[in-house]
């Protein structure tokens, strides 16, 4: 990999791969991460041995993806670009779909998804239910890129955030663009983005630091996993962004040591940001150096807890302290440093693109953009979803997840994880944002 030193070396490396991608080539994404459980390796095995022997290396690519979110029927593929979508599929079934999809461009229909709600089959990706009824923004590159290759990351404007702050906006306007755009912490509390990066700015000190809290312990929750499987350099590109807003140089991922493939995947994806000058010092030539740091934690559900995780990074035991001093102003090592989990720094790249406005047109007046969400238990379509704020239970529930097996009667639906409450079948109709969960007794929690 070569080592970019300019906005300009940067566009032009971007131009370069997208140029150099043939739009008729058949390309096969295969989940390779939760879909492991239920034999993806030997279906993609399988792929590899097909393609060889009727020698179609040429016209063929398969791309081992993150998450497609669909866990329920996994394993899952999708051959574009035509945007086919084939669900549990088996090793046996690849002979057959290459000689009949792939060269003769047939649907196979009992691999295609069938609807158990209407009973209809649908075998292109956008018209299954669980996918149209999303808005997949933090989602938008899980399942479409190989996480371990960065070009892939960068042929979807990736970095081009990270290019503009540094060159084109100072500090103190990324940090209003982020409160405008109403980002609210994904961690669980709630707290607006914008303004605790404001407080770490306005702190005291020349050492500040930056942490992703990827210590997603909440039963059920799965929902950083999946980004940092499937999309790491979007994490990194938003922690690079914040520490430039704050003024810090080293930053920390606190991810769970149970996460292996994310470990792996964030490993991979910081060492290609190293080589290709995107971490490090003099960052594409603008003078700011940034440094991140892998911290794996040893299984301690209460190290989720922000100042028990900066306790656990110091090297001593990982427990809560009290607050005041709260991290802004005395954190790491009695820094100051802003914490915020793996969804919260995925959107931000997408507010400096894409804009503030953009952003607080989706959601509600008090809660903005976009959250991911964990159905798992009693539910039809078990999987990552990604909704608009105030989209309602009975929503994601039936329209997304559809519905409880067995056509039985629903009960209730935990949010939040353990801290969180059990939300009866008469709140169905009730929005799904911060304030109208708190009027009922639970919390968002991080999405589990």
């Amino acid at each position: 990999m070569e080592r970019i030193t300019t906005p300009d070396e940067l566009e032009s490396l971007r131009e370069t791969i997208i140029q150099k991608v043939d739009p008729n080539k058949t390309c096969i994404r295969i989940c390779m991460t939760g879909c492991r459980a239920h034999g993806a390796e030997e279906v993609r095995d399988a792929f590899n041995e097909e393609i060889k022997r009727r020698r179609l290396e040429e016209k063929v690519e398969i791309r081992e993806t993150g998450c497609h979110g669909f866990c329920a029927r996994a394993p899952v593929i999708v051959i574009d670009p035509q945007d086919i979508f084939y669900q549990q599929i088996t090793a046996e079934d690849v002979a057959e779909i290459v000689s009949q999809t792939l060269l003769k461009g047939n649907i196979i229909e009992r691999l295609a998804y069938l609807d158990p709600q209407t009973s209809e089959k649908f075998p292109f990706t956008h018209q299954v239910p669980f996918y149209r009824e999303q808005i997949r923004n933090v989602l938008h590159n899980c399942g479409r890129i190989d996480p371990t290759n960065i070009s892939h990351y960068i042929a979807q404007d990736g970095y081009a955030a990270l290019s503009k702050v540094l060159f084109a906006m100072p500090p103190d306007e990324i940090i209003g663009m982020v409160e405008r755009s109403g980002l609210r912490g994904r961690g669980g509390a709630g707290f607006t983005t914008g303004r605790k990066w404001g407080f770490v700015r306005s702190a005291p000190g020349d050492t500040k630091y930056i942490i992703c809290n990827a210590d997603e312990g909440d039963p059920g929750a799965f929902m950083d996993r999946a980004v940092l499987e499937g999309d790491p350099h979007s994490v990194l590109e938003g922690m690079l962004i914040a520490a430039y807003a704050i003024g810090a140089n080293v930053g920390y991922i606190y991810a769970r040591a149970e996460y292996p493939i994310a470990v792996e995947h964030l490993k991979i994806a910081i060492s290609q940001a190293e080589e290709m000058g995107l971490l490090g010092e003099n960052i594409l030539g603008s003078g700011f150096g940034f440094e991140i740091r892998l911290k794996e934690g040893a299984g301690a559900f209460v190290c989720g807890e922000e100042t028990a995780l900066m306790a656990s990074i110091e090297g001593k035991r990982g427990m809560p302290r009290p607050r005041p001093p709260f991290p802004a102003q005395s954190g790491l090592w009695g820094k100051p440093t802003n914490i915020n989990n793996v969804e919260t720094y995925a959107n931000i790249a997408q507010i400096i693109l894409r804009g503030a406005d953009w952003y607080s047109s989706l959601g509600t007046a008090g809660s903005k953009g976009t959250k991911m969400f964990s159905l798992a238990g009693k539910i039809n379509n078990t999987g990552l979803v990604e909704v608009p704020m105030g989209a309602t239970l009975g929503h994601i529930i039936f329209d997304i997840g559809g519905g409880i097996p067995k056509r039985r009667k629903f009960k209730a639906v935990l949010t939040g994880g353990p801290s969180g409450g059990c939300i009866p079948a008469q709140h169905l109709n009730l929005p799904i944002d911060y304030e109208s969960l708190a009027q009922v007794g639970s919390i968002m929690g991080s999405g589990g």
